[in-house]
């Protein structure tokens, strides 16, 4: 999960380039005296990764199956501070029935609190896509009853946020603008999800040596409802799917091949949980009918490699 799906409107604003016709050129050529009109430089900037990493996790859940995963995405900015941009990765559809693509379309504005130096703040929204993902697909999921198939949706997310940074620190809370990846009655909870929060802290340090960045984080999520007892008591009754996340490592920028824009890191990631995202909790075992168990906030190394242009 990386970062509302955008409107072709804004993107096609966007991608226009700023054109200088043909007879314009030639005709300031004809003489020395002409002046070669001046190109007004655009407000907007595009920039754009792709990325490979030995295990997909976020917010300390391996979203791969504990798999690599191949991501890329594109960023659009203006000046003034508003930014929008797409961001994918594959998933496992052990995870996601049906779905080996995530997809992040998000929006937002980058500001400065003028009063303290160096203080900056951001605002902004997100929507998870999972295209051909459903709940439904679910193989034996039930409901909160634990008889009723489930009547689930799909696992599409929508979060707000709102972020400060200082220097090398920030910190961020989001929070669902509905069901947290679709978890509801129709899913095995007691309840609906929205106002599903997630706040963490974040530091990139940059060391005296070698250019490289000490990277940390923790973040806790919490989520507003939780198994039915019913459904919980099929695996190990953890009903409970909040946990504290954490990562710690280096990352290195670097030139290759003449070419700037390189990243390497590694780092050590995983999360505090109670057993619900463990083989024998909810999270842990196949949701596509494989008979695959796995411990999806367990302690790893994951690799990365990535290239921004």
């Amino acid at each position: 999960m990386r970062k509302s799906l955008l409107s072709l409107a804004v993107l096609s604003a966007i991608a226009l380039p700023t054109f200088v016709s043909a007879e314009e050129v030639a005709e300031a050529s004809t003489t020395e005296a002409a002046v070669a009109p001046a190109v007004a430089k655009s407000a907007w900037s595009a920039s754009s990764n792709i990325g490979f990493v030995s295990d997909y996790y976020t917010r300390g859940i391996s979203q791969s199956w504990h798999k690599p995963a191949l991501q890329g995405g594109i960023d659009f900015a203006h000046t003034s501070g508003f930014f929008v941009g797409v961001w994918g990765s594959n998933v496992s559809p052990n995870t996601f029935p049906d779905a080996s693509l995530e997809l992040d379309a998000y929006f937002g504005y980058n500001g400065q609190i003028s009063a303290i130096k160096d203080l900056n703040y951001t605002v902004g929204a997100i929507g998870y896509f999972y295209p051909g993902g459903d709940w439904k697909k679910c193989v034996a999921c039930t409901t909160a009853d634990g008889v009723t198939p489930n009547t689930g949706g799909r696992w599409d997310t929508y979060e707000a946020n709102f972020g400060l940074s200082y220097k090398w620190v920030s910190a961020k809370a989001s929070v669902t603008l509905g069901d947290w990846f679709g978890a509801e009655k129709g899913t095995g909870f007691t309840s609906g999800s929205s106002g599903t929060t997630y706040i963490e802290l974040n530091a990139a340090y940059p060391l005296p040596f070698w250019d490289l960045t000490l990277i940390g984080h923790v973040g806790r999520l919490d989520v507003s409802t939780q198994l039915s007892q019913v459904v919980a008591d099929v695996g190990n009754g953890e009903r409970s799917p909040d946990y504290t996340d954490y990562k710690i490592g280096l990352s290195k920028s670097f030139s290759f091949a003449n070419a700037d824009g390189w990243n390497a890191g590694l780092y050590y990631v995983g999360a505090s949980d109670n057993g619900y995202w463990g083989k024998t909790g909810f999270g842990g075992p196949s949701f596509n009918g494989s008979t695959e168990h796995k411990d999806l906030a367990d302690n790893r190394w994951v690799v990365s490699l990535t290239r921004a242009f």
